[in-house]
C-alpha cells in the first residue's frame, strides 16, 4: 500500500493578499499530521480558476497523492474552486463530496450550499473542503478513514486489504 502524501491548497484572495490570516491550511496540516499523513506541499492562492488548477497540478508534481483544497466552494461569484478542480481531474468521485455535505448538514443547514467536488487526477485524489478551519477539520474526520483505500485503488491496487 502506498504511503499517504498530502498537498494542501488554501484558496483565499484575502489570505493571498495578506488581508486575512490563513487558518484553514494550518488546521488541515495539524489534522493530517495527527493521522500520520505527510504533508509534502502547501500553497495559498487567490480565488482564480487558473491559479487553483495550477496549484492542484503542482501538488501532484511535488509527490502528493492526496490534494486537499480549502475555500472557494460556496455560492459567491468568486467561489470557483470546483470549476478549477473539474478542469484538472480525470474523473469525479461524487460519493466523497456527498458524504462531506451529508456530514456538514449534521452541523449546519448551510452545508447544503457547498459545491465542493472530489475526483481523481492520475493516481491522486483531489478533494475540495470548506474554507472555515472548523468545517475543514470536521470534513477531514469523515475523509481521513477512506484515504488509504482510495489511494490504493487509484494506484492500481486491488483494494482487498481495505475491506
Amino acid at each position: 500500500m502506498s504511503a499517504l502524501r498530502a498537498g494542501i491548497i488554501t484558496v483565499s484572495t484575502k489570505g493571498y493578499a495578506g488581508q486575512r490570516k490563513d487558518e484553514s491550511g494550518p488546521a488541515m496540516r495539524a489534522a493530517l499530521e495527527g493521522a500520520a499523513i505527510e504533508v509534502v506541499h502547501a500553497d495559498l492562492v487567490p480565488d482564480d480558476v487558473e491559479r487553483v488548477a495550477t496549484a492542484i497540478i503542482a501538488a501532484t508534481r511535488a509527490g502528493a497523492n492526496v490534494v486537499l483544497t480549502s475555500g472557494g466552494t460556496g455560492l459567491s461569484p468568486n467561489d470557483l474552486t470546483p470549476e478549477a478542480t473539474r478542469r484538472v481531474i480525470d474523473r469525479e468521485v461524487p460519493g466523497i463530496a456527498e458524504a462531506l455535505r451529508a456530514h456538514s448538514l449534521t452541523k449546519t443547514p448551510h452545508g447544503m450550499l457547498s459545491r465542493g467536488v472530489a475526483g481523481a487526477l492520475g493516481g491522486a485524489l483531489v478533494v475540495n473542503l470548506p474554507g472555515s478551519p472548523k468545517a475543514a477539520r470536521e470534513s477531514l474526520e469523515v475523509l481521513i478513514p477512506v484515504l488509504a483505500h482510495a489511494v490504493e485503488l487509484l494506484g492500481g491496487g486491488s483494494g482487498e486489504g481495505g475491506h
